[in-house]
C-alpha cells in the first residue's frame, strides 16, 4: 500500500526547493469520523488587457446558457461550460468624475480597487487596496507566497504617463495599500527562481549553455519519493517534473537569446524576444505556482494600460494604443480585433493547462476563479461601462458557469469581487464602490 504523505512535502537539495502537486497519497483516507473528501483549495487570479476591446466581436448575442461565442472569444470554445461572460458591469471610478483626461491611468488603477485615483504625477499617489491583496491578506497566509504579481511590461513608480497621472497608475494593477503599488515581476527567470530556489549553476551569472536542471539537485529525494507512491501518483509526478523541466528549458533558451544583443539593445536574462512566448512562460509558471499551492492569489497584466506595443508578428506594425483610437475605421477595427483575438488565444492556452491537471475528483480549473478583462470598453470612446469581463472556473464547485449573464446598466464591477471574496471565506459588507453582491453567480 502506498505511503501517505503531507500536502506540504517539498523536495530539497543544494539550494533547490521543489514543491509538489496534489497527489492521491496526500488526500486523507475516508473514515467514519471524516467520510467526506477534503474541501477544495481555491485559487483566484486576475488577467488584464489594455486599451479596451472590439466589443461587437466580444459580446454574445444570446443571454443564458445557449449562447454562441463571438470571434474574440472563440478560442475558449472547449471551455464554454467552464466560463461566464458578464455583460453590463461598470467601473465608475475610472471615469473623470471632475478630474479631466486620464482614462487609461484610471482604468488600471481602479480595476481592482474601485477607488478614484488621486490625479498627480508626483510622489503623492493614492488609490486603494486592491481586491487581490484583500484576498492575499486573509487567504494567502496559508501559502509560501501570499500573492504573485506578473506582467509583460515593467511597472513604473514615477513620471507622468497619462494627462497628469503618475505612471504608477497605468502600470500597476495590484495595490497593497492606498499609497503602495505592487510592481510586477516581468522576468520568467526571476519567477522560476522564486518558486524553486537556485542551486549551483542555476540562473545567476552562469552561462545558459552550462546550466543544470533544477531537478538534478533534488534527484535523490525524488527517487526516494517515487518508491513510496502508487502507480497513478508516479505518473502525476512524472508529468509535473516534465512541465517544470520544459519551462526551465524555455527560460534557458530565452537567456541564450537575450545574451545576444540585437541592434545594440540587450534584454534582461530570461525574458524571451517573442511576446507570445513571454506571456506563455509567465502563464505556465503561474500554473505551476497554483498546482503546487505556493500561492492562491495572482495578477497577470498582458501589457500596461495605454501600451502602444506593435504586433508585427501577426502583421500589425502599428501601435496598439494608436489603433484603439480607430474612429470606426474598418481597417483599424480589424486590426484591433486581431490583437484582442491574439490575447485571448494566449489566455485560452492558460485555461487549457489548468483544465488538464487533476486534483482529486476535479481539475485545477474547477478550483479556480479567473477574471479576464479590461477597465475600458471601447478604446475609441474611452467608456467604462459595459466592460469586457469573463469569469472562468467553478470556484470549487460553487460558481454556476456555462452562461452569458447581462446585468442592469451601471452595475458596479466591485459587486462581482464581493462574491469572489465570499468564496474564499472573506466576507465584506462593501468594497470600493460596490452596492451589493452580483446575483445569479453561485
Amino acid at each position: 500500500m502506498a505511503k501517505r504523505i503531507s500536502r506540504r512535502t517539498v523536495l530539497k537539495g543544494l539550494g533547490a526547493s521543489i514543491a509538489l502537486p496534489l497527489l492521491d497519497a496526500m488526500i486523507p483516507l475516508p473514515s467514519l469520523a471524516a467520510p467526506a473528501s477534503p474541501q477544495a483549495v481555491k485559487r483566484l487570479a486576475f488577467f488584464y488587457v489594455p486599451n479596451g476591446i472590439h466589443m461587437p466581436a466580444w459580446t454574445p448575442a444570446q443571454v443564458g446558457r445557449d449562447f454562441e461565442l463571438p470571434h474574440i472569444l472563440e478560442p475558449l470554445k472547449p471551455f464554454q461550460d467552464d466560463l461566464l461572460v458578464l455583460s453590463g458591469l461598470t467601473l465608475d471610478k475610472a471615469r473623470p468624475n471632475g478630474d479631466g483626461p486620464g482614462d487609461h491611468a484610471r482604468a488600471m488603477a481602479s480595476f481592482l480597487t474601485g477607488v478614484q485615483a488621486r490625479k498627480t504625477a508626483g510622489a503623492d499617489i493614492r488609490a486603494g487596496i486592491s481586491v487581490d491583496q484583500v484576498a492575499a491578506h486573509h487567504y494567502g497566509k496559508q501559502t509560501r507566497f501570499a500573492s504573485l504579481e506578473l506582467g509583460c511590461e515593467p511597472s513604473r513608480t514615477s513620471g507622468n504617463c497619462d494627462s497628469g497621472y503618475s505612471c504608477a497608475y497605468s502600470s500597476t494593477i495590484a495595490w497593497r495599500g492606498e499609497s503602495t503599488p505592487l510592481p510586477k515581476d516581468i522576468n520568467p527567470r526571476s519567477v522560476f527562481d522564486r518558486l524553486f530556489g537556485r542551486g549551483v549553476g542555476i540562473g545567476g551569472s552562469a552561462k545558459p549553455e552550462r546550466q543544470k536542471s533544477i531537478l538534478d539537485f533534488v534527484l535523490e529525494e525524488a527517487n526516494d519519493l517515487r518508491r513510496q507512491l502508487g502507480r497513478n501518483d508516479q505518473r502525476k509526478l512524472e508529468e509535473y517534473f516534465t512541465s517544470v523541466r520544459e519551462v526551465e528549458r524555455r527560460i534557458q533558451q530565452a537567456e541564450k537569446e537575450s545574451a545576444q544583443e540585437v541592434a545594440g539593445i540587450s534584454r534582461p536574462a530570461g525574458i524571451p524576444q517573442e511576446y507570445a512566448e513571454h506571456i506563455r512562460l509567465l502563464c505556465d509558471l503561474l500554473v505551476l505556482a497554483f498546482q503546487t499551492d505556493q500561492t492562491r492569489i495572482a495578477t497577470m497584466v498582458f501589457a500596461n494600460e495605454g501600451s502602444n506595443r506593435s504586433y508585427r508578428f501577426i502583421n500589425i506594425p502599428e501601435g496598439h494604443h494608436d489603433l484603439s483610437h480607430h474612429g470606426r475605421d474598418p481597417v483599424k477595427l480589424d486590426k484591433i480585433r486581431a490583437i484582442n483575438r491574439f490575447h485571448m488565444e494566449q489566455f485560452a492556452r492558460f485555461i487549457a493547462k489548468l483544465k488538464s491537471i487533476r486534483e482529486g475528483d476535479a481539475t485545477l480549473l474547477d478550483n479556480c476563479m479567473i477574471i479576464y478583462g479590461s477597465g475600458i470598453g471601447d478604446g475609441n470612446r474611452h467608456n467604462h461601462d459595459d466592460l469586457p469581463i469573463l469569469l472562468v472556473g467553478k470556484g470549487g464547485g460553487n460558481i454556476k458557469t456555462g452562461r452569458h449573464l447581462r446585468y442592469p446598466k451601471e452595475t458596479p464591477l466591485m459587486n462581482l469581487y464581493l462574491v469572489l471574496l465570499d468564496q474564499l471565506g472573506v466576507h465584506l459588507e462593501k468594497f470600493g464602490d460596490s452596492t451589493g453582491r452580483l446575483s445569479d453567480l453561485t
